[in-house]
């Protein structure tokens, strides 16, 4: 295996005892109650929404990728991340270098409990361990970046998760159950799900045009790596689904459903927190609930626009309280959670295009979104 290369500062060596206490005892743990830490999973699989059998693969695309070489390449720039809170709890997860002065990219729901102090220990590949800091974190996205001190570090290389097809082959990397520096392969079976999970927030994390895969991704695997064949970092692997009623092994691990917050999603979160070490999201300027089929005249889900900001966004195109709507960009909308995806996928300036019902009349109207 690689040497992760000049790092100064931290301290090197294994990982301390607490770690290798949770590496030991977490596969049982998430295994009987998918905890938090380490991996998020589906409560249910049927709730993420999107395109599947889309696209197409282009002609010169492989079917399976060189895992051995892609495992070489990016091995090296992935991490194990142990976190240890005062009372004795803890979990792993992992991470991927994104800069060579050693910025991480990985899930919020990795290092949550950082932010009310939990020690962050770093594994790198070859077995040395670097406390780590947390810099800021996406609840809503479930994106966050942690700091080790380093110089030349290996970086994973960027690809573009926007390019994906439907059948491409790619490969995971991560820790799942602790175990570190594990690679799975798989293939892209659907682009565009929108998957809300569990957050330690007031409200849902939302997987944002999340990416699903049959590469195998277990709790642990949680903010690893999902790479194209080239080994480019293609998305940032942050949930399982489950199958609703089971027990054992089928109720928390990988049953070839997991998704992948894409990395056009991932990296501009990620360097809004390295900037300013916080994410600010665009604003329609409404608060809305979702109401169910029937309530609207034409037996369509949608949401009922609850209030609008006084010259905010949605008031500014024309939309009122009282108003429902039933369509964002084409798409029809059910749950809050489809316009939060729509805010992390876009930024202040960018135009929505909104279809909504006013007194048993269909209107569409354009939102330009403002700064959160």
């Amino acid at each position: 295996m690689s040497s992760t290369g000049g790092h100064t500062g931290g301290r090197a060596g294994r990982f301390p005892a607490w770690a290798i206490v949770v590496l030991a005892v977490l596969g049982a743990v998430v295994l009987a109650g998918a905890g938090v830490l380490g991996g998020l999973t589906l409560r249910n699989a049927t709730s993420a929404s999107g395109s599947g059998l889309s696209g197409s693969v282009s002609a010169d695309s492989r079917s399976v990728c060189d895992a051995e070489k892609v495992a070489e390449d990016v091995l090296p720039s992935i991490v194990t991340i142990g976190v240890h809170a005062g009372d004795g709890s803890g979990g792993t997860g992992s991470g991927e270098i994104i800069t060579a002065d050693g910025y991480i990219l990985t899930n919020n729901h990795v290092i949550a409990p950082a932010a009310d102090g939990a020690e962050v220990v770093v594994l790198y590949n070859d077995g040395s361990t670097h406390p780590a800091k947390l810099v800021g974190r996406s609840p809503r996205a479930d994106i966050a970046v942690i700091k080790v001190e380093g110089s030349g570090l290996p970086v994973i290389r960027q690809g573009d998760s926007t390019e994906l097809k439907v059948g491409q082959p790619v490969v995971a990397l991560g820790a799942p159950l602790g175990l570190s520096s594990t690679v799975t392969t798989g293939v892209v079976s659907a682009l565009g799900r929108t998957v809300p999970v569990q957050s330690d927030s007031d409200r849902n994390a939302v997987l944002a045009d999340a990416i699903q895969t049959d590469a195998s991704i277990n709790p642990g695997n949680s903010g690893g790596a999902l790479v194209d064949c080239d080994g480019r970092l293609v998305g940032v692997n942050s949930a399982i689904a489950t199958v609703p009623g089971a027990s054992g092994a089928a109720s928390s691990g990988s049953v070839g459903i997991g998704f992948a917050v894409p990395q056009a999603v991932a990296m501009p979160i990620a360097q809004q927190i390295i900037r300013t070490g916080k994410v600010v999201y665009p604003t329609f300027g409404l608060s809305v609930s979702p109401v169910v089929p029937g309530q609207n005249g034409e037996g369509e889900p949608g949401l009922y626009v609850q209030a609008v900001v006084p010259g905010g966004p949605a008031e500014q195109a024309g939309l009122q309280a009282g108003d429902i709507i039933t369509k964002v960009d084409g798409r029809p909308v059910a749950s809050v959670d489809d316009l939060t995806a729509k805010q992390l996928t876009s930024k202040p300036g960018d135009t929505v295009r909104i279809t909504y019902v006013r007194d048993g009349k269909t209107d569409r109207t354009t939102v330009t979104l403002g700064n959160g």
